[in-house]
């Protein structure tokens, strides 16, 4: 390796590398920038019944009660993104939600808003994968309470 490398190395090493605390804080901050997406922008509408909610549902053509069930989960995983021990769950739940999501946008409205539940589930799985540890955490104590019974 020549000395210029070795300098260049050397010295994107030391600018380069995120410090485990900003790394935390930058997940924490997705987890409440999500919670704030699910829990404002997407659940607050259909739970709410706004007209825009209301009109996509019948277009689904599952109507108000399915409209009132994915508005729940969004809000429940969306208190459970800000919830240490659910935040990695809640993020597989929204994987699955956008799967769902992504599908419907595909079939139903013809590809118009396809790449965002695409996003979405990219950054929920950031976090599934980074807060893996509390879910086997969470997995670990839902079986010792199996267990104890």
């Amino acid at each position: 390796m020549s000395e210029a490398t070795a300098t260049t190395t050397t010295a994107g090493t030391a600018t380069g590398t995120t410090s485990p605390a900003r790394s935390e804080l930058a997940l924490r901050v997705l987890q409440v920038l999500l919670a704030l997406f699910f829990g404002v922008a997407s659940a607050l509408p259909k739970l709410i019944a706004h007209p825009s909610a209301a009109d996509a549902f019948d277009r689904i053509g599952l109507g108000d009660w399915f409209m009132y069930v994915v508005g729940s989960l969004e809000l429940a995983g969306a208190v459970a993104l800000l919830v240490p021990l659910l935040c990695g769950l809640a993020g597989l739940a929204y994987i699955g939600l956008m799967i769902g999501a992504f599908v419907t946008q595909v079939v139903v409205f013809h590809g118009e808003n396809a790449a965002t539940p695409l996003i979405i589930m990219v950054l929920a799985g950031i976090v599934s994968w980074a807060r893996r540890r509390n879910t086997a955490r969470l997995v670990g104590l839902v079986r010792s309470r199996i267990q104890a019974r």
